[in-house]
């Protein structure tokens, strides 16, 4: 039988909202595995899905950038030991300098953006110097670039640093990713993103086995029921629906109008700016969450 500390169902507590005693049942019967008591929760009815996001402790910071025609955009998670060094802005000027390198060499893994050169020096030697100067161990967590020839990249960071965001977006015309409507409408769908944390940006993106895995929470939840199958179906279907709308970016209510979705305020933009605009992926960075 696994140890089932205080720390973890406080963990637990604070991810699901459930009380002391059901979360640590949950983590009895999950024997230990936090996601798993977290389905135990679910399945009885006593929690939403919980956001993992919330269990991160790491330090640092999310950087963006991207090139003077918005056609390229690169996201990089470097992080340290405090959060004093993390907002620190020498700190931020390191971070700044292997996301540009992140931008402009398309390295394949941080292995390979270690080799890059910023400066006449090698991003390795730039951040080992970075360590030795602000005497805290850093780490280049993770790095994302994206491309959007035939369109345009936005880009966004929440809090300082503590949520970074790349969306792109597919243009009829490209010309319009330079006019105002069109930046103010793309900032406003990367910080929706930001806020939300959707799982994709349409319900047919979202992936199967994530697809699976709510279905079988529903269907466990309608069963408690007690009702006839046909009715814990029909259940089951329509929770499935609600975490289509609460969790695919363009079914989501807009969160400064929730009169709209993000898809009607994307589909109002195209039509004042008189061409098609298509939101084509997005990448969404939490600062911790890839450790």
């Amino acid at each position: 039988m696994a140890n089932i500390t205080a720390a973890m169902v406080k963990e637990l507590r604070e991810m699901t909202g459930v009380g002391m005693m059901e979360c640590k049942k949950a983590l009895v019967e999950a024997e230990g595995d936090m996601d798993a008591a977290v389905d135990v929760l679910r399945k009885a009815g006593l929690a939403a899905a919980a956001k993992k996001a919330g269990r991160a402790t790491n330090e640092g910071t999310v950087m963006v950038k991207v090139n003077e025609d918005a056609t390229v955009g690169a996201m990089l998670e470097l992080n340290c030991e405090t959060d004093f060094v993390g907002t620190n802005e020498v700190f931020l000027g390191y971070a700044s300098k292997f996301a540009q390198a992140v931008l402009e060499n398309d390295p394949a893994d941080v292995d390979a953006l270690k080799a890059c050169t910023v400066d006449g020096e090698t991003v390795e030697a730039i951040l080992l110097d970075a360590i030795h100067k602000l005497g805290e161990n850093m780490q280049i967590a993770r790095f994302v670039r994206v491309t959007a020839e035939d369109g345009a990249i936005a880009s966004y960071i929440h809090m300082g640093g503590k949520i970074g965001i790349l969306v792109k977006f597919a243009l009829a015309d490209k010309a319009v990713a330079a006019s105002d409507e069109f930046v103010a409408m793309s900032k406003d769908v990367a910080m929706q993103i930001a806020a939300m944390n959707p799982v994709s940006v349409s319900r047919d993106d979202v992936p199967e086995d994530i697809k699976a895995h709510e279905m079988e929470i529903y269907k466990a939840q309608a069963a408690e029921s007690g009702k006839p199958e046909n009715i814990q179906e029909k259940i089951a279907t329509g929770r499935m629906e609600k975490f289509y709308k609460e969790n695919c970016l363009l079914e989501e209510d807009f969160v400064k109008d929730g009169d709209i979705t993000v898809g009607k305020y994307v589909e109002a933009a195209a039509k004042n700016l008189g061409t098609e605009i298509t939101v084509v992926s997005f990448e969404r960075f939490a600062l911790g969450e890839a450790n």
